[in-house]
């Protein structure tokens, strides 16, 4: 049965009351970023990558036996002009200072700033693995209107030059010190990747040669065909990515490459990739070249594939194949940074691909199985009508899928996003509820910059997807502002406890689910992965104050059981394992001594 969001919704049988402790804004102090990388190098000869942190309750973020899998990472996806700005000195290039409309001109947010989040210890009290970032290519230097306003590149999806960083996101040192920074926080980053189109064409950006791109038709979306052979919008060229004809570079990048001086460095790259791979020089094949070296030179973990259904789906095979092989060596070149045996991961943008749709979607007309090029996992766009029903109709049924049609691969699935114009809650007036439906949901999650502060997905005189699009609520942080009846810092700790259980327990995202109970809602969630297991209890409906939750076959008697929820402690006895907490949330599991992977 549905419940609507025209009310306070229900956890499964009645309404949600948090206690919840207030959030704390004082993260650790910054150290030297030099010396704290020599130190951590150092340390990881020692010990395993991603060390155990400890969150704001205390409770362990990451103290799992456990070798990190995606069918249970909690992914932060942010745009990378709209996040932080660390940096001022690099908020204009190009001229690009004409007026824009609400919302559509560079903002300031760069590679730097998100760094500097990750030393904070934001992205870990808040238990993400991953962190995935808008595109930071180098943009159109002109400005457009596709109809929704006079617009910058600013979100990164206008690509004029794929070999280079645009300078308002930051430089190829700010990228490389961002990923090293991420991974010595044991956390692995997503790139997201364009291969369908170039940016728009202006006065300072010129159309792409004709055998590069097309300039028409415009999709109408009727079937196959008219889905990827197309133009998306007018006046973005839509790159040949059928073709396998070899063709000339664009002589503005060449020009370009030229007056930068890396002229000759950039065509003996290509000659060497060519040579190695014995691909012809079509469009798609330069492109796959381009995107892979970031893999290989900075340890790039995975992608996320922008448009991926308007392009012929062979396209995500090739770039599968070579996004391995860069990543294997990557990983021989820099022993001990990561597992050895750890794999490349992709996550593709189907739009309005759904959970229950399997491993098919249907363009009306054809029947097309991504997962089977190359593709792990899709980004989910069912989760947000699922999340209205009550929790074992969700997850049960996302248990049932991942571990049958799917089994093998997976979803992301998300509430709200970039370019969802009808996010689960646009105000903010359900975040503790939508919280818990995303982030113990069986399947990856993916928490969009703001969806832990309460940050509004609507901002007054924004046209469209601006709309979701505000710079990140710092403000409305530091000071613990009340969002329609909700204390910001609050809402925070509630992401953070579920995220860091989360993140020390792969059974949440990664195991099979079972309901013990409907009233108190209360399931188990098992996961297993060679000789090793991870089973968690959860109890969702439960009364604050004394608690007695049966573990009978789950938990032996003399188990010592942590609630990630509260952080009491507690031993397993007569098949109950019996705390209080204030809460009406309970997250048990055991704790464990090793660092995930």
């Amino acid at each position: 049965m549905a419940v609507p969001f025209n009310g306070m919704i229900t956890a499964h049988r009645r309404t949600i009351g948090l206690t919840i402790p207030r959030f704390s804004v004082s993260f650790k102090s910054k150290f030297n970023s030099m010396i704290k990388r020599t130190i951590l190098l150092v340390l990881t000869v020692f010990i395993t990558w991603g060390c155990a942190d400890k969150g704001p309750n205390g409770v362990s973020t990451q103290d799992s036996n456990f070798p990190f899998t995606w069918n249970n990472a909690n992914v932060y996806f942010l745009l990378t002009d709209r996040f932080n700005n660390a940096d001022p000195g690099n908020d204009l290039n190009f001229g690009r200072a004409e007026r824009t409309s609400v919302n559509r001109g560079f903002q300031g947010g760069d590679l730097e700033g998100i760094t500097e989040k990750i030393e904070e210890g934001y992205f870990t009290d808040l238990g993400i693995t991953a962190i995935w970032m808008t595109p930071f290519f180098e943009q159109n230097h002109g400005l457009v209107d596709e109809g929704t306003g006079a617009t910058y590149g600013y979100h990164g999806y206008w690509i004029k030059d794929w070999t280079a960083l645009d300078p308002n996101f930051g430089t190829e040192a700010d990228l490389e010190e961002l990923v090293s920074t991420a991974h010595e926080h044991g956390i692995r980053i997503v790139m997201d990747v364009v291969i369908n189109h170039t940016g728009p064409v202006t006065e300072q950006d010129p159309v792409w040669p004709e055998e590069w791109v097309r300039t028409s038709p415009r999709c109408t979306y009727e079937g196959y065909e008219s889905t990827i052979e197309c133009t998306l919008v007018d006046n973005l060229p839509d790159i040949r990515t059928e073709s396998e004809e070899d063709v000339s570079l664009p002589p503005q990048l060449l020009e370009k490459w030229k007056n930068e001086g890396r002229l000759e460095e950039e065509l003996a790259e290509l000659d060497a990739f060519f040579a190695t791979t014995g691909y012809p020089r079509a469009p798609k094949y330069y492109i796959i070249k381009w995107l892979t070296d970031y893999i290989r030179k900075y340890g790039i973990n995975a992608y996320r594939l922008d448009t991926a259904k308007h392009t012929e789906e062979g396209v995500w095979s090739d770039l599968r194949k070579e996004a391995d092989r860069a990543y294997s060596e990557w990983l021989a070149a820099h022993p001990g940074l990561l597992p050895e045996d750890d794999t490349f991961y992709m996550v593709g943008e189907v739009y309005n691909y759904v959970i229950s749709g399997g491993r098919l979607f249907d363009f009306g007309d054809t029947l097309v199985d991504f997962f089977g090029e190359g593709i792990d996992h899709l980004i989910n766009f069912e989760f947000k009508y699922d999340a209205r029903n009550h929790y074992e109709d969700i997850f049960a049924k996302y248990s049932s899928i991942l571990h049958h049609e799917l089994a093998g691969k997976g979803v992301m699935n998300y509430i709200s996003s970039h370019d969802d114009g009808d996010p689960l809650d646009k105000m903010r007036k359900y975040p503790f509820e939508a919280a818990t439906r995303l982030l113990l949901c069986p399947g990856a999650s993916q928490v969009y910059y703001g969806d832990e502060s309460s940050r509004l997905l609507f901002a007054p005189g924004a046209n469209g997807d601006a709309n979701l699009r505000s710079f990140m609520n710092w403000d409305k942080i530091s000071e613990n502002a009340d969002v329609n009846g909700h204390r910001v810092q609050e809402v925070m700790e509630h992401y953070g406890k579920l995220g860091r259980f989360r993140r020390q327990h792969p059974a949440v995202g990664a195991g099979l689910h079972e309901m013990i109970s409907p009233d108190p809602y209360v399931f188990v969630r098992r996961y297993a992965v060679g000789e090793q297991s991870d089973d968690v209890v959860i109890g969702l409906d439960l009364e604050a104050g004394e608690k007695k939750i049966n573990v009978e076959g789950i938990f032996p008697d003399g188990t010592s059981l942590t609630d990630g929820y509260s952080g009491e402690k507690t031993t397993v006895r007569n098949g109950f394992a019996s705390f209080r907490s204030d809460a009406t949330i309970a997250l048990l599991g055991q704790s464990y001594n090793q660092s995930s992977q």
